[in-house]
């Protein structure tokens, strides 16, 4: 996205060739110029003598010959003549080396300030000529590293002039000069980024795509806004060009004018530009999680640094307390380096070809009292979309969040209370939610769009076993309308709510191009956590797939159905995953201070022993075989049985530590498969009941 190119690989153009500024060449431009005042000095001499105008060559003969005629003319003076030549020459060239003296010392005075002037004055020109640099509209030029900052001068030619005294005060000069400048070039070489990239060892961006262009290219009313690249974080693979041009109210700044959508996952599905068989061709996909919408259990390093009598548990929190300016540097750096393009390689590399990519609505809008961050995660949306598309992955947009909560857990921005659609501000957030859809619709509705986006997801995981099941049908039926009438084409997928996926059945039917959004996970029932690990995975096989086949018939379920969220975790160990500070239902210690969710008794299997969380939270590499193998057959399981259905989206790629929610700890583990289709276990095989196996982990 750094500029007008299709594979966002830009051809740098030649630069012209230059030499850097150097005391050098100052020296000799200096001593040139004094060079040039003392002819000039003595030509005015001259003029004094003889006003009429005469050129500089005129003069050079003149003095030639007049060398010549004075030493030809003495061969034919008088010896009396000669003596009394020498004596009045002796008597002028003490007068003349008096003034000589003095000259010399002026002139030094002279050449050393004027030395001292023109490094501070080529400085100044070197800055202003770089700002008055042709603009590189696409920004592609500097994009891949091949710009750098410093000043270049024109390769200009000078020579030292012959008096002794001006070389030992021009040595003094540049040692005084030179010195701390080398050390200065050096410290910057040393401390400088590598091409442009999201840095892992937690350097900045070197953003040398920046250097393309000048900040007076933008203008003042825009000036430290979000139109202004000067004030981002990270202008990695932007396009820089300023520009204000919205759709929808929303700004296309940073991307490209130029797509290609050409571009094919892996050989097993179809390019971008060509259509997938929905339905009959599994999606499997992949969550990135944790980047846009925040969640403490994907990113815990958020949150361990506060006393729990902060009670900073969600970003509501998180940015309350941080404030609005180190909330927006915090979050944007995490923006920048928890996914970055090596991401979107992988996960193509890995034989996914669709990314479910959630965002929350301060990404478009904040309303009065919010402390979220606003809008810049926007801009790294739009490029994690560009991203998916150089690697022929399609993309599942997903609202996380809306105003008000519809869930009132931390992954929808505020852990609490339910605010959407319930509550004294729930109609008004339900219509904000609209007004929210009617942007982003009208946005992604660009042609840019039609192929990279393959799914329009209206909400995550709405809790309508908490809500008036009629509202949330009527908020989802005048959304549909929204979306299709500001021109989105795509399938629309909807979240279950929580009612099981039979109660859908007449629901939202006879409504085309859309798509029931199913979570499906073991752990966060009571009764299916508590299944022994043969037990679990039999129902992985025969469960999951059962409710798929019943939910994709029309007479039985709703219809066309996936899975949007699963995982291989057995445990609900994993930090902060039921909410910062709550507990686990494995342990029994789950307080939700509500006493109809509390869990106060441990859920590990019946007669395991006791229950610990040590195990499944530990490093794989000290993971028995058994649970090795255990871990691998239930994911192969669920993707059998999802792919019944219309496919899946695993939650989720990549977290800080949690190896078990993260398939690309998993696959480096060997816990996950390396490819999506490369799997042993198809549920055919007998289960084992995999002796040696504790129950309790």
């Amino acid at each position: 996205m750094a500029g007008a190119r299709k594979e966002y690989r830009p051809q740098s153009k030649p630069k012209p060739k230059s030499r850097p500024i150097s005391g050098d060449t100052l020296v000799e431009e200096t001593l040139q110029d004094t060079r040039e005042k003392r002819i000039s000095h003595n030509s005015e001499k001259r003029r004094s003598r003889n006003p009429e105008k005469r050129s500089s060559k005129v003069v050079a003969t003149e003095k030639e010959s007049e060398y010549t005629s004075s030493h030809t003319s003495s061969n034919v003076l008088s010896l009396d003549s000669l003596a009394k030549l020498n004596a009045a020459n002796e008597r002028a060239a003490l007068g003349e080396n008096a003034k000589q003296s003095h000259a010399r010392k002026q002139e030094k005075i002279v050449v050393e300030k004027d030395v001292k002037e023109k490094i501070k004055h080529r400085r100044k020109d070197e800055s202003d000529r770089r700002r008055r640099k042709k603009r590189i509209v696409s920004g592609a030029i500097l994009e891949e590293g091949r710009g750098r900052r410093g000043g270049y001068i024109r390769n200009e030619e000078g020579r030292i002039g012959r008096g002794c005294w001006i070389v030992i005060g021009i040595v003094v000069l540049l040692l005084v000069i030179l010195i701390p400048v080398g050390v200065l070039v050096v410290g910057k070489n040393s401390n400088s980024a590598p091409a442009d990239g999201p840095s892992t060892s937690g350097n900045p961006p070197a953003n040398s795509n920046l250097n393309g262009i000048s900040e007076n290219d933008i203008p003042v009313a825009a000036k430290g806004s979000y139109l202004d690249p000067f004030t981002w974080y990270d202008t990695t693979d932007f396009n820089v060009t300023y520009t204000n041009t919205t759709f929808g109210g929303l700004p296309i700044m940073g991307l490209n004018s130029t797509w290609d959508d050409t571009k094919q996952a892996n050989p097993y599905v179809p390019a971008l530009n060509e259509s997938f068989a929905y339905g009959t061709m599994p999606i499997r996909g992949i969550n990135i999680g944790g980047w846009l919408s925040i969640e403490p259990f994907i990113t815990p390093s958020l949150f361990n640094s506060y006393q729990s009598n902060l009670n900073i548990v969600d970003e509501y929190t998180l940015t309350q307390h941080l404030g609005a300016s180190q909330a927006a540097q915090t979050l944007e750096k995490h923006y920048s380096s928890f996914i970055n393009e090596q991401s979107f390689a992988d996960i193509q590399a890995a034989g996914f070809d669709h990314v479910r990519i959630p965002y929350s609505y301060w990404a478009v809008t904040t309303y009065p009292g919010d402390p979220y961050v606003p809008k810049i995660s926007w801009r790294y949306l739009l490029r994690g979309i560009e991203y998916a598309r150089m690697y022929g992955l399609r993309v599942n947009l997903d609202l996380h969040a809306v105003p008000g909560s519809q869930n009132g857990w931390n992954h929808s921005g505020r852990q609490g209370a339910i605010g959407w659609l319930n509550g004294t501000d729930g109609d008004l957030n339900g219509q904000r939610s609209l007004d929210l859809h009617n942007q982003i619709s009208t946005f992604f509705a660009q042609p840019r769009y039609k192929n990279v986006i393959a799914i329009y997801g209206l909400l995550n995981e709405p809790k309508m076993t908490a809500l008036q099941v009629a509202s949330v049908l009527t908020w989802t039926t005048n959304a549909i309308d929204i979306v299709r009438k500001n021109g989105i084409q795509q399938t629309i997928a909807f979240g279950d709510g929580f009612l099981g996926l039979p109660n859908w059945q007449g629901k939202l039917q006879g409504i085309n191009g859309l798509v029931m959004d199913a979570h499906q996970y073991v752990i966060f029932n009571q009764q299916q956590i508590a299944f022994p690990h043969q037990k679990k995975l039999e129902f992985a096989c025969s469960g999951w797939s059962a409710q798929m086949h019943q939910s994709t018939n029309v007479a039985t379920g709703f219809g066309p159905t996936l899975c949007g969220e699963w995982s291989q975790a057995d445990t609900d160990c994993a930090t902060y995953l039921n909410n910062v500070n709550q507990g686990s239902r494995w342990l029994g210690t789950l307080n939700t201070g509500d006493p109809k969710t509390a869990v106060t008794t441990p859920s590990c299997p019946p007669n395991s022993g006791t229950c610990e969380c040590g195990d499944a939270n530990a490093q794989p590499s000290s993971y028995s075989d058994q649970y090795k193998k255990w871990l691998m057959m239930n994911a192969e399981a669920q993707m059998v049985s999802f792919e019944v259905g219309w496919g899946w989206f695993y939650w989720t790629w990549i977290t800080e530590s949690s190896v078990q929610w993260s398939w690309k700890l998993g696959m480096e583990a060997g816990i996950l498969p390396s490819k999506v289709w490369d799997r042993d276990f198809n549920c055919t095989q007998t289960v084992s009941n995999f002796p040696g196996l504790p129950e309790d982990y």
